[in-house]
């Protein structure tokens, strides 16, 4: 199908020699000399480029370009004009017009400068359907979960997603917390901006720092050319910061800096950078315990904990797991082009009753592996030897474990406060012996 081209002038003679020659271009030509027929024409068809005369009896073509770009801003708008100038070509390029002709044509010129239009639009067109496409994938209603406190929150996170509010997604590793943020980030105002992820326990000190602002050329040993960081190429968009509590305590000052006011030097540089960023951060560490300990600052905590999201582990939404089973089993079928229909009760069972300690993305990759080794069409399991392996481990360590808590419950029994000595005793955070009271049944 031809790409199609609107021109709008009030100079009939002009209209119909550009018209002749675009079709003779293979472009499907409409024309219009005035610009309220512009108009009715843009509202009925789907136009792929528009030249646009600067002069005309109704409507100046200025000011018809703000009301276009205002209704079709991925429009590549083409001013022309007999009276061209510097002035008139800055006034039409901040209105958002993609380039501009004088008259007399030179058709060379335009052919190439259409043909530019023309490609930029098929590029938007296409940013904009994977953009469709990538909110699809992370809609609230793709996350797979029939948990009550997962519906809780699910039922949060449009509100919370259509604020600037910085969020702290805390749960422990493979709970599925990026796929939070990233459902936040594409069901907010930002989702056509940019979604970037930054691994702080990935990156040692020296890097992180380069890998949030970036660096000038010659900044350090190695710094061959100037490099943006992560938080300037977020701008207008959304920035990931997983794992945040694994962040240098020398660090969070900055970065304290850059939340509060948006803006940082790289490093070697002096000028001052201001960005528009949506902050979303994830830890599967205690922060107000590492604030306790001075590994974390409490200012820093304090404001990236404006709307906190607790995601609880597998273990304590266990019945959420034969949902994920067979969403793993479908996703894998198609990957490597198998027909499982379904996992075993035997199957079920075990996986139910499994503690999954590296949570939902252990249990994904099981599946996989399992899904990639089974002939048949149910799902067994055969191929879950390991998992059998260590449910027999756990089960001997949580008797041991359980009646070491019963002992020092007795033991601190008259103590004032008895869980703060049993967490010194076995080196840990309260936090986590109130998990384990709850998993032994003890509360």
């Amino acid at each position: 199908m031809p790409n199609s081209i609107l021109i709008i002038d009030d100079e009939k003679a002009i209209l119909k020699v550009m018209e002749m020659n675009l079709q003779r271009e293979g472009y499907s030509v409409f024309t219009a000399d005035n610009g309220n027929d512009g108009l009715k024409i843009l509202q009925e068809r789907d136009i792929d480029v528009l030249l646009l005369d600067h002069q005309m009896p109704d409507i100046s073509g200025l000011e018809l370009l703000k009301i276009i770009k205002n209704r079709y801003k991925d429009l590549p708008v083409i001013m022309v004009t007999a009276y061209g100038t510097i002035e008139m070509a800055v006034d039409a390029m901040k209105l958002g017009a993609f380039h501009y002709l004088t008259k007399p044509i030179n058709f060379d010129e335009m052919y190439i400068i259409i043909k530019n239009a023309v490609e930029q639009k098929k590029l938007l067109n296409r940013v904009e359907m994977l953009t469709q496409e990538v909110k699809k994938l992370y809609g609230m209603e793709n996350i797979i979960t029939n948990n009550q406190r997962m519906k809780e929150i699910l039922e949060m996170l449009p509100g919370v997603a259509d604020t600037e509010a910085t969020i702290l997604i805390m749960g422990e590793t493979g709970t599925g917390k990026e796929l939070i943020a990233k459902a936040i980030h594409y069901n907010s105002k930002r989702a056509n901006g940019p979604f970037v992820k930054v691994n702080c326990t990935a990156l040692s000190e020296n890097i992180l720092e380069s890998e949030l602002f970036g660096h000038e050329k010659g900044a350090f040993t190695g710094a061959y050319k100037l490099r943006k960081g992560r938080f300037e190429v977020a701008d207008s968009g959304s920035i990931f910061l997983d794992e945040m509590g694994d962040i240098p305590i020398s660090m969070q000052l900055k970065l304290l800096r850059v939340l509060q006011e948006m803006e940082f030097e790289r490093v070697g540089g002096s000028e001052t950078i201001k960005v528009d960023v949506r902050v979303i951060a994830a830890t599967n560490r205690d922060l107000e315990d590492a604030v306790k300990k001075g590994t974390f600052r409490e200012d820093l905590y304090y404001r990236i904990n404006i709307i906190p999201v607790r995601i609880p582990p597998l273990r304590d939404r266990k019945d959420d797991i034969p949902l994920l089973a067979i969403h793993f089993i479908d996703k894998f079928n198609k990957k490597n082009k198998k027909n499982i229909k379904e996992p075993s009760p035997e199957l079920v069972a075990m996986l139910m009753e499994y503690s999954w300690p590296g949570n939902i993305r252990e249990l994904e990759n099981a599946i996989e592996r399992a899904v990639i080794l089974e002939k048949g069409e149910i799902l067994t399991t055969r191929y879950f030897t390991e998992i059998g392996n260590r449910m027999t481990g756990d089960e001997s360590e949580s008797k041991d474990e359980k009646s070491l808590l019963i002992s020092l419950e007795e033991k601190y029994k008259n103590e004032p406060d008895i869980l703060k000595r049993i967490a010194d005793e076995l080196k840990i955070n309260p936090s986590t012996l109130y998990r384990k009271r709850k998993k032994y049944g003890l509360i």
